[in-house]
């Protein structure tokens, strides 16, 4: 019986784990990486091997699937959920998946198939255009995932209790933050090269898909950081000072807030046909206002008692 195409990519999985990163059959010797995307519906991790092209400095991956008519799954989940987690030889990071556009992508496509002509035949055999889709690795510091900061890259420094890691990911928040208004600011007054050209409302120009991967990303690891925190963290500390459960009940009602701005960004850019760039800007700034506000407060009243407990966790 032949082995299904499941069957193989899990093979290859596990066998590029237990050899760091080297495997045999019709990827010996090939530039491989892992690549674990969030499921668009099922929100389940998949986990699938990819060649990889290295171009202009960046770490491509082409959503080729050998040629075939329509997009591999994996793309698919990587426009819903732009944080993705790679396995690239023995590192293991956080990355955002960004899909070139325009002028980019055809110089990007350009430079995978010098360095990879079987991707140029894949072309060839299919109407569509392959997206080629940059892995968009954090500046410093490794993707958290457990606790407070699960799936969140975050600033580099020295983490030794609960407190560092919630300013850790918060930083990592802030910063990702400035990132992406300073991008909507520069992208709205027409400045953003290679993400998108006019086509908005009133003659403004549209959003891009650049700007919606990013806007994106920031909203999915803000999910998970507060979900951990609603589930983990916050039920903890209720049970070790009590004397919180006030101020952990006003927080946890400041998370549902920012959730619902937060929903609402994301309802905003998920058509970029029919998206509003001047209502993705006033969406943007009230979702910043209120999460700043919510980060200050809760580190007011958390850190003194988050500053006692170790990070890792013992035994970790």
């Amino acid at each position: 019986m032949p082995m299904s195409s499941l069957s193989f990519n899990q093979a290859v999985v596990e066998e590029f784990r237990a050899r760091g990163g080297r495997v045999g059959g019709p990827f010996e010797g090939g530039d491989l990486l892992l690549l674990t995307t969030v499921g668009e519906r099922s929100g389940r991790e998949h986990t699938v091997p990819l060649g990889f092209v290295r171009a202009d400095g960046l770490l491509l991956v082409v959503a080729s699937a050998a040629g075939a008519p329509e997009h591999p799954q994996w793309y698919r989940n990587l426009l819903a959920h732009p944080l993705v987690r790679v396995e690239l030889g023995t590192e293991v990071f956080d990355a955002t998946a960004v899909p070139a556009e325009g002028d980019r992508r055809e110089r990007l496509f350009e430079a995978v198939v010098r360095s990879a002509p079987g991707y140029g035949e894949y072309q060839r055999n299919t109407a569509r255009l392959l997206p080629v889709v940059v892995l968009e690795q954090p500046g410093a510091g490794a993707g958290a995932r457990d606790g407070a900061g699960a799936g969140v890259g975050a600033a580099a420094g020295e983490v030794a209790s609960l407190a560092d890691k919630l300013l850790e990911v918060h930083d990592w928040l802030r910063a990702q933050l400035r990132q992406l208004r300073a991008e909507a600011e520069a992208h709205l007054a027409g400045g953003v090269g290679g993400s998108g050209g006019p086509g908005g409302v009133g003659g403004a120009p549209a959003l891009g898909l650049q700007l919606r991967q990013h806007c994106l990303a920031f909203c999915q690891g803000l999910t998970v950081h507060h979900t951990g925190e609603d589930r983990g963290v916050f039920p903890a500390l209720a049970r070790s000072h009590p004397e919180l459960r006030g101020v952990l009940e006003q927080l946890a009602e400041e998370h549902r807030t920012v959730a619902r701005l937060k929903d609402e960004l994301v309802a905003l850019v998920s058509d970029l046909d029919s998206a509003e760039p001047e209502a993705f800007r006033t969406a943007l700034a009230r979702t910043a206002d209120e999460l700043e506000a919510h980060l200050a407060h809760e580190e007011r009243e958390l850190l003194p008692a988050l500053a006692g407990i170790p990070f890792p966790p013992p035994g970790r």
